[in-house]
């Protein structure tokens, strides 16, 4: 496959993992871009193996956002707030809501384990398969299956109050 169809592949899974597991839309955008730029600039020794390049290109996007993160947290934030609007406030999310149910999907998310967030993430967000990911986070496929499995018993916990009765 060449860098291309790959791209066509594996771009939207991976803009919806790396939305999935916290980082904004636009984003999670910029870092797709860069992570095929990185692709592209070792194209030529890459390995014919569609599964070894949809991993890496993770694991690229993965060590970009890290590194975005990290640049982030260097940068000292004002406070933009002005006292007029501190006292307003905005009525309460109906649990219909998209907006309101994408915020809580994102922070019980947040509150799982990362190894288990991860292997969730890549398989159900990323759209990897079980061998995919083993080879990703150098875990073995029944371990990844077992970290699946887990996460989803621990959402359906904290998640338990959006299910209808």
């Amino acid at each position: 496959m060449t860098v291309e169809e790959h791209y066509r592949a594996i771009a939207p899974k991976l803009t919806n993992w790396l939305v999935a597991t916290g980082s904004p839309y636009d984003d999670a955008c910029d870092l797709v871009q860069r992570a095929f730029l990185k692709i592209w600039e070792m194209r030529d020794d890459l390995k014919d193996c569609d599964a070894a390049v949809a991993g890496l290109v993770f694991t690229i996007a993965k060590n970009l956002r890290k590194n975005a993160w990290r640049d982030d947290a260097k940068i000292a934030f004002v406070d933009e707030i002005h006292e007029d609007a501190a006292g307003a406030t905005q009525p309460a999310p109906s649990p219909s809501d998209a907006a309101y149910l994408r915020d809580r999907i994102q922070a019980a998310l947040a509150q799982l384990p990362p190894l288990l967030r991860e292997a969730y993430t890549l398989f159900q967000v990323g759209e990897l398969s079980i061998r995919e990911i083993a080879h990703e986070t150098g875990a073995t496929e029944n371990l990844v299956k077992v970290r699946i499995h887990r996460a989803k018993q621990r959402l359906q916990v904290l998640l338990s109050d959006l299910r209808p009765e």
